[in-house]
């Protein structure tokens, strides 16, 4: 990938919070072809393209222009994401969208339907799918490490984030923390992909989505959106059921736990691309069924990943992999392994876990590929 990638030119749509984590991102990756990047705001623009150096294009048409044949890395507001989508594959560039891809399937479809008839991807992220502790829990399970897996508990609660100072949190270049769309777009279209990414990539595509959602908060600003929500997953090819949880009340925890039949598989941060993947044994002693309370650490076979960011806010994630990822498919002429059928899977399962009520998918995904160190 980092002979290819470099080939591909990326565009940067938007210059807020989340464009400076990516930023951050690319700088360790020498491969990463920046052209420049554009926002509606002059001032927010200014302020993000001299901390990072980058050229400011002096329009959208001159940002989609630049990027054709190239990547339109969508990082607006989530109720833009559409729309800048759009403009982007007209203008005959491929595009990689921060999540939620939209807020509406119909939308979605459309979108992956004029991606598909001008030749184009259409990716979403998350992107730490793709990292070290993704691919090890991955690798773990093809492994066989815990038997048939039976049961998943995922957990992505924040903690009481309306009672956090979240007015006071900006990002490297000084960008805000956009805390009244996270609020109005909600914490479950937010932050379940980031689980049900590594979920759809371990058993695949979703059949069923059974919700329950409410905003438990209802005087928090900017409201509307739930701020709890507990969806049951089932797989379309069977495997385990599982369970996602999503908050903005309950105190944090990130955890994944992977039940099979001769133990557990467990990873302790979502947003840490070097989390550790433990196994859990269960053995019997005497008559009694144990968990052991020692757990193994899982590894790859090699030492090769992908460079690894600092700790910043909550996260140690490379938000970069995706885009790059897409960038060395777009030159080996094959299928990104984020988009297609998977980003408009993803979206499907995501906007059913924000909704009350029993969702069957009406969308699949083929298995996606293990990352090449990985395998």
């Amino acid at each position: 990938m980092a002979e290819t990638a470099s080939t591909i030119p990326i565009v940067l749509i938007g210059c807020g919070f989340v464009a400076d984590l990516y930023m951050r991102s690319f700088r360790l990756h020498r491969e990463a072809r920046i052209l420049g990047a554009w926002d509606r705001d002059p001032a927010r623009l200014r302020a993000f393209t001299d901390h990072w150096s980058l050229d400011a294009f002096p329009g959208a048409e001159a940002a989609f222009a630049a990027a054709r044949g190239g990547i339109v890395l969508n990082l607006t507001n989530p109720s833009e994401h559409a729309g800048v989508t759009r403009a982007a594959l007209a203008a005959g560039a491929h595009v990689f969208s921060e999540k939620p891809l939209t807020s509406d399937m119909g939308e979605a479809r459309a979108l992956a339907e004029a991606a598909g008839r001008a030749g184009l991807h259409l990716a979403s992220a998350p992107s730490s799918v793709l990292s070290r502790a993704a691919q090890t829990l991955l690798h773990a399970l093809r492994a066989g490490r815990i038997g048939a897996p039976r049961l998943v508990y995922a957990e992505l609660d924040d903690g009481f984030i309306p009672q956090a100072p979240v007015r006071d949190w900006q990002s490297a270049s000084g960008a805000p923390w956009p805390w009244a769309d996270e609020f109005r777009t909600g914490c479950t279209l937010e932050h379940a992909g980031y689980w049900l990414s590594w979920l759809i990539a371990a058993f695949g595509p979703v059949s069923r989505v059974v919700t329950a959602a409410e905003e438990v908060l209802p005087d928090k600003p900017a409201g509307g959106a739930p701020d709890a929500s507990v969806a049951t997953l089932t797989f379309r090819g069977g495997g385990p059921m599982a369970r996602l949880t999503c908050s903005i009340v309950a105190p944090h925890d990130h955890r994944l736990r992977i039940i099979g039949e001769r133990g557990a598989l467990e990873v302790d941060a979502a947003w840490d691309n070097a989390a550790p993947v433990h196994v859990r044994p269960r053995f019997r002693l005497r008559r009694r069924l144990v968990d052991s309370p020692l757990r193994r650490r899982h590894r790859l076979p090699g030492r090769q990943s992908h460079p690894f960011v600092t700790r910043e806010g909550a996260a140690s994630m490379n938000f970069a992999l995706g885009p790059l990822e897409m960038a060395g498919a777009i030159a080996a002429g094959r299928a990104p392994r984020l988009a297609g059928d998977y980003a408009l899977h993803l979206t499907e399962v995501t906007l059913a876990c924000q909704r009350t009520g029993v969702h069957e998918m009406t969308t699949a995904c083929p298995p996606m590929e293990p990352m090449p160190w990985a395998r």
